[in-house]
């Protein structure tokens, strides 16, 4: 005997209506259960009070008084400040570390945009992506090199006499009569100084500048050089403009870099001949631990704290005026 199947009908669920640009994708569940996400956000809250917020409350209490690290502190107001702000030593670290931010932020931002766009633009794609890689790795390499081995390395380039390695150079080249104590002269301690930061800086926004290059779309290329644009032309107003969260990204972390670099003038000149090579971090060092004014050196490292807080707030502001403009259309 067959059985007679029921005919059933096929009924369509109705489609689920997309959420208005206002509703969240993830749906809310009110106040229950926030507290497991505060649970997820407590032990980085637990290491930046301990290891940031402490310290650095306690190295503003310091600022305000005379200490030698052994009796207790005293508290003498604002006389370490007054006293920092007619130190000559300190404007003239101050000064240096403008020259830091030349060596360190503008001229590896200006030659790293322009590398990585010959890398990608150029060499990518008429050599391979791998020749670009290898190229973008050994700019980078000065990057991974602990500061200790690197400065040894070019205290031996740049050593006095006929030990350093630059000086016998120029002698075989006849160019002996340009020999020089390039680190030991106030005329040539800083320029050295910042020829060596060029090198040591210029491989980190190379590589973030070809990551970001990553997602430009090849057809823009390809259109615009249809269209007759030269390579300068497509540099200016294809590259520039899609990467330019990045350049705000490289400018402000190297600057907050250029103003407490510390390594390099530790291992290589101490600060020295003078106050030539002289930098905020150095010299808060240097009051700390050798001449043993705490108190001072915790003034020195506030203001440097502040001019960081200063010039990180102008960056993130600027940043945000521009994306203003771009999504208005200016």
């Amino acid at each position: 005997m067959a059985t007679t199947v029921p005919f059933v009908r096929a009924t369509k669920r109705p489609a689920k209506a997309a959420p208005t640009p206002d509703e969240p994708l993830i749906p809310s569940r009110g106040g229950r259960g926030r507290g497991a996400y505060w649970l997820y956000l407590l032990p980085g809250f637990v290491l930046l009070t301990v290891i940031v917020l402490i310290p650095l409350g306690w190295n503003v209490y310091l600022s305000f008084t005379e200490w030698r690290g052994i009796k207790p502190p005293e508290f003498i107001g604002l006389e370490n400040w007054i006293e920092l702000f007619g130190d000559s030593a300190f404007w003239a670290s101050f000064r240096n570390s403008i020259a830091m931010i030349v060596a360190m932020v503008i001229v590896p931002t200006l030659l790293g945009l322009l590398l990585a766009a010959l890398l990608f633009d150029l060499i990518g794609r008429k050599f391979g992506g791998r020749l670009a890689s290898f190229l973008r790795a050994t700019y980078y390499l000065p990057q991974i090199l602990p500061v200790a081995v690197a400065g040894i390395v070019i205290g031996w380039i740049l050593r006095p006499g006929d030990d350093g390695a630059l000086n016998q150079m120029l002698e075989s080249v006849g160019l002996g009569a340009l020999a020089h104590n390039w680190l030991g002269s106030p005329d040539t301690a800083l320029a050295s100084i910042m020829v060596v930061m060029v090198w040591v800086q210029i491989g980190y926004p190379i590589v973030i500048f070809m990551a970001a290059l990553q997602r430009v779309d090849p057809e823009l290329y390809e259109a615009a050089e249809l269209d007759g644009a030269n390579w300068l032309q497509r540099f200016r107003s294809i590259t520039i403009s899609i990467i330019r969260p990045e350049v705000y990204v490289v400018a402000l972390t190297c600057t907050i870099a250029a103003l407490k670099v510390f390594g390099p003038i530790y291992v290589l000149t101490g600060g020295g001949p003078g106050t030539s090579t002289l930098v905020p971090a150095y010299y808060a060092y240097s009051e700390f631990f050798q001449s043993q004014q705490v108190g001072y050196g915790a003034t020195i490292a506030t203001a440097l704290t502040v001019i960081i807080a200063i010039v990180a707030i102008a960056f993130i502001r600027a940043q945000l005026r521009g994306e203003e403009k771009e999504r208005a259309g200016l």
